[in-house]
């Protein structure tokens, strides 16, 4: 059975009233949840510079490993050519091997200069990885301490919060699709999260402007959804004033002579 505007404006109103709660709790978590998880990422992207760290210092290790058997090859090869130096014919041969010796130092020479700098270059990636973990240390201290503090006050509206989640769920439930994505769409985009709201005073509960007198007994009617023309705010009913009466004033008796 189709249900009447009166129904999906009460329907979608009471919505409204579960999300304000909601939002409610939320705002007494502020910025925390936004906090923790920018740590996190914080933290996640020093890892991964710290992963860059270590493998670029193992690049450099393997290197200077490679260049110490470099050196022990060259060294092995001076030694032949010293033996072969002694039994040369002439001085052909004795200049060819000459020219291997020199060649052959000059490959260690390279190789410990290379070797040098890679150890001042493991030395430096090495302070660099101290101080990042002394920077992500003071992070996660930081981490901890704010998902403390949002666990505590979670823990505090936890039953309240599971409580209105389900009533929401039921309540979402009894409104239909269309009218449902667009009270989302005006939730998005309003800074108070009010999609649904009353007429009070004679103005919008929303954006505060005035409704004129036949739009508000439009909307008492409950015949059709009316919006508010300035915000776009569903407009569910219109609060009437109750008017104190004036407490009547005690009159002076005046003295008698």
């Amino acid at each position: 059975m189709e249900s009447t505007v009166a129904q999906r404006l009460e329907a979608i109103h009471n919505l409204q009233l579960i999300d304000s709660k909601l939002d409610a709790i939320l705002k007494v978590r502020g910025a925390l949840p936004e906090e923790v998880q920018d740590l996190e990422d914080e933290i996640a992207g020093y890892e991964t510079r710290l992963q860059k760290f270590n493998s670029e210092i193992e690049s450099f290790e393997d290197s200077i490993k490679a260049l110490k058997e470099s050196i022990k090859d060259s060294e092995k090869l001076i030694k032949k050519y010293q033996e072969q130096q002694m039994n040369v014919r002439n001085n052909r041969e004795y200049d060819a091997i000459t020219k291997e010796l020199e060649l052959q130092d000059l490959e260690i020479q390279v190789a410990k200069k290379k070797i040098a700098e890679a150890g001042l270059k493991i030395d430096q990636k090495k302070h660099d990885l101290n101080e990042l973990n002394e920077v992500m240390k003071d992070r996660q201290k930081d981490l901890d301490q704010k998902k403390n503090e949002l666990s505590t006050i979670v823990a505090e509206s936890e039953n309240e919060e599971g409580k209105l989640n389900a009533e929401r769920e039921k309540a979402v439930k009894k409104i239909e699709e269309r009218l449902l994505k667009s009270y989302a769409k005006i939730r998005e985009n309003a800074k108070n999260g009010l999609a649904v709201v009353m007429v009070k005073r004679g103005a919008c509960g929303g954006c505060f402007n005035t409704v004129p007198p036949q739009r508000q007994a439009d909307i008492r009617e409950k015949k059709k959804l009316i919006v508010c023309e300035h915000c776009g705010r569903i407009l569910a009913g219109v609060e009437d004033e109750i008017e104190e009466e004036p407490t009547p004033k005690k009159k002076r008796t005046s003295r008698s002579a």
